[in-house]
């Protein structure tokens, strides 16, 4: 099958089913392949496509109008071919940088460091759990990266290292709708961040 055909939807599916169709077909895609950046850019591409695809958001007014992927700064190899500029890493702030994405341009940096964290990302990251936002302008410390976006899910990525949990990113959906996202997302969203932490190497 072409890869592109992994974002094809059937017809008749439930929010349910329809997770678990993309889960499926996320799955084969990402089989054999351990490059983050690789992953985190098919899975972007995959789920906006697949969204655009299912009548439950489409591309009309519940529109998904960002999908994609913050990561720790430490995770961003050092630079081996050319440095415009010295930075010292020690001493930049706690950060997430823009991963792989599909939608429109979007915040380069968000901070997380505790004097300077504010937004649904940087607190999903910060508190390890998902956040469902049911209506962004209301929620205190909100980034608006797209004006138009009117609701939010934010889902952490978590590893386990020596027995330990730690965030090391998070995926980020965006929605033109009102209370466009519910449980049902939550829980598919959940799944299928698991399946792309496990398939890569970090």
């Amino acid at each position: 099958m072409p890869h592109a055909d992994s974002a094809m939807i059937p017809p008749g599916l439930d929010k349910v089913a329809f997770w678990a169709h993309v889960h499926e077909q996320l799955s084969h895609l990402l089989a054999g392949q351990r490059s983050w950046v690789t992953n985190l850019a098919n899975a972007s591409s995959l789920i906006f496509n697949a969204l655009q695809a299912f009548p439950e958001f489409g591309t009309g007014e519940r529109m998904v109008n960002w999908c994609g992927f913050y990561l720790s700064s430490e995770l961003f190899p050092t630079p081996r071919l050319r440095l415009a500029k010295a930075i010292a890493q020690d001493n930049q702030p706690a950060r997430l940088l823009l991963g792989p994405f599909c939608g429109k341009p979007a915040c380069q940096l968000i901070n997380i460091s505790p004097d300077r964290a504010r937004g649904v990302c940087a607190d999903a990251y910060l508190q390890e759990k998902t956040l469902l936002v049911q209506d962004v302008d209301a929620y205190p410390g909100h980034i608006a990266c797209d004006g138009e976006t009117k609701s939010e899910i934010v889902c952490p990525l978590l590893v386990t290292i020596s027995g330990e949990v730690k965030a090391i990113g998070v995926f980020d959906l965006d929605c033109l709708a009102l209370s466009g996202f519910d449980r049902r997302d939550q829980t598919g969203l959940e799944k299928i961040v698991e399946l792309v932490v496990d398939a890569c190497d970090w």
